[in-house]
């Protein structure tokens, strides 16, 4: 069974929660994005595959789009903007020990999260 989780920038869908990996489907609308922020204990894969955006990895950025492959290494400051007028969806495969939301920590975030 998929488990899909609402968020203000949009929302995830798990499809695969193991106990070495975790893969989800994330969907954030036009002009929204998920928090600036870095994990300790996992690293990303993001395959973009729909919609266009702007990738700030490192305090660097650069344009994305279908069909680009991202790698996010631990402890990697990410986040990813919907630029595009249509919704931004990936498949993120994360990687590591553990894959909690609690391993997030928001270093900026629009919505006001901690």
């Amino acid at each position: 069974m998929n488990v899909t989780e609402n968020r203000p920038w949009g929302n995830y869908t798990i499809l695969l929660d193991d106990n070495d990996c975790k893969v989800k489907t994330i969907i954030i609308k036009s002009g929204e994005s998920p928090s600036y922020q870095y994990h300790f204990k996992r690293k990303e894969n993001w395959i973009i595959v729909q919609g266009c955006g702007k990738l700030i990895l490192n305090d660097t950025e650069r344009d994305i789009k279908a069909g680009d492959h991202i790698f996010v290494d631990k402890l990697e400051k990410h986040k990813i903007i919907n630029t595009g007028q249509e919704d931004l969806k990936f498949i993120e495969i994360q990687t590591g020990e553990y894959f909690g939301e609690d391993d997030i920590v928001r270093l900026e975030d629009k919505y006001g999260r901690k």
